[in-house]
């Protein structure tokens, strides 16, 4: 029992699943579902689809290098039954598999450093160029201090309440969404 890999998008087709496709040249052709049978009807190129493995590994999305992959090359050299290799062979694979994880994390780490930042500075950008739409949704801009004055809602006594002398410095904006009621009452 073997596992194939689909020819078009590279995703694992098991035994009595997907499609075949013999071409005249005798040469075979397996797809996972018929989405992928189609697209190689249609001569679609898989690297430019952007779905496919073979478009994550042109565009640099996914680990194309690395001595761990070729762990899953087809070998077809038969070897006398052996229970210490069997052992060996199974750890041998769990550690693989440990360590292709681990790699794909620090690569996918790599690739997405900066991007929280980039988004960021967009998000920013959009709010600033939108206030008017923030201000009819509902969404009123509230400072956030550095250091304000707490107030403990329990009546104690007014010892707990944190008086602040100097000026506040302000840091960030941030925007709240009010409630009706009480978006009325501020204005």
């Amino acid at each position: 029992m073997r596992v194939h890999n689909c020819s078009f998008c590279s995703s694992p087709v098991y035994p009595g699943h997907g499609i075949m496709f013999v071409r005249n040249d005798a040469k075979e052709f397996r797809f996972c579902r018929s989405k992928c049978h189609k697209n190689f009807k249609m001569k679609r190129n898989p690297r430019k689809v952007r779905w496919t493995k073979a478009f994550r590994k042109a565009a640099g999305k996914e680990m194309v290098v690395d001595s761990t992959l070729t762990f899953a090359a087809r070998r077809n050299v038969p070897v006398r039954y052996n229970r210490d290799l069997v052992a060996v062979t199974l750890k041998a694979m769990h550690r693989v598999a440990e360590i292709r994880a681990r790699r794909e994390r620090a690569f996918y780490k790599n690739r997405m450093r900066g991007n929280k930042a980039k988004q960021r500075e967009e998000d920013r950008k959009l709010v600033a160029e939108n206030q008017e739409l923030l201000q009819q949704g509902g969404l009123v801009p509230r400072e956030r201090a550095a250091a304000t004055v707490m107030e403990v809602e329990s009546e104690d006594s007014e010892e707990e309440v944190m008086d602040i002398e100097e000026p506040v410095e302000v840091r960030e904006e941030v925007l709240v969404k009010v409630p009706v009621k009480r978006r009325k009452q501020k204005n």
